[in-house]
């Protein structure tokens, strides 16, 4: 008695899997531009909220340890160094040159000065600029008091 088998397989054709793949390159270059720049204003938004977390810092530190603390911005090592104005030691150092954002100088010059009161000797506004140059900006008020715009 013969044996009839019928298999039947299922699955895709080589033809079809390569439309698929055609697709979704397709897809891949029309979506790498934008994910490009929302990647780089994130990186921007990031150091941002990072660079005024280090102020924050040195603003409770400077009312903590009950001393004048300097802020210094070193823009050709892309460091912000956070110091003891009237002794020695240096008591934090934030490093941006990974971040891929250039920090401009603060309108009231490259150092920040917080007495024990948390206020800021003189106001001053930051800009950060991401790689496709959007700005992002905050301001330190003359008591010290830190927000980004």
């Amino acid at each position: 008695m013969p044996r009839e088998s019928q298999t039947h397989e299922q699955g895709w054709s080589l033809t079809e899997l390569l439309i698929v793949l055609a697709i979704i390159g397709l897809l891949a270059v029309l979506a790498g531009p934008s994910y490009q720049a929302l990647a780089a204003r994130v990186q921007a938004r990031s150091a941002t909220v990072e660079i005024a977390s280090e102020l924050r810092l040195a603003r409770q530190l400077a009312m903590g340890r009950r001393e004048r603390l300097r802020v210094i911005f070193d823009r050709e090592s892309r460091t912000i160094t956070l110091r003891r104005a009237d002794a020695e030691g240096i008591l934090h150092v934030y490093d941006y040159a990974g971040t891929g954002v250039i920090v401009e100088e603060p309108t009231s010059g490259p150092e920040l000065l917080f007495h024990p009161s948390g206020r800021s000797v003189t106001p001053t506004t930051i800009r950060v600029r991401d790689s496709r140059g959007r700005e992002t900006m905050f301001t330190v008020s003359i008591t010290g008091r830190v927000s980004i715009s």
